[in-house]
């Protein structure tokens, strides 16, 4: 995981043509990059980040912000309390069991964020 600026990006290495690949996870903009090295790769990661925030200045700034990770939700207390209680029956913080019910529901694999 690399972090540049505030944005998140997964790299995975193509063994077929010897190079690391990068995408920007916490924005639905397309940001990819690639590099030889880790060094490349880590010049490639914020040559794409500035290329796309430069763009934003090109479009009045209608670029999207990087997600935090971070969601803050309001339950009703009932739903609270049933959550809690399931989050304790599976050993786990609150936090943690809603982040595992909301990784089944959408299908995406959690990613560790940096």
């Amino acid at each position: 995981m690399m972090d540049y600026k505030g944005y998140k990006a997964q790299i995975d290495f193509d063994n077929d043509a010897g190079i690391f690949v990068g995408a920007v996870i916490n924005t639905r903009d397309g940001i990819t990059f690639t590099g030889r090295s880790v060094d490349e790769l880590r010049r490639a990661f914020r040559e794409a980040v500035d290329d796309y925030l430069a763009m934003a200045c090109d479009m009045a700034g209608n670029t999207e912000q990087p997600y935090s990770g971070k969601l803050a939700i309001r339950v009703n207390p009932i739903l609270h309390r049933a959550i809690a209680t399931c989050a304790e029956r599976e050993g786990k913080s609150v936090a943690a069991w809603v982040a595992d019910q909301l990784t089944q529901a959408t299908g995406i694999n959690a990613v560790k964020a940096g």
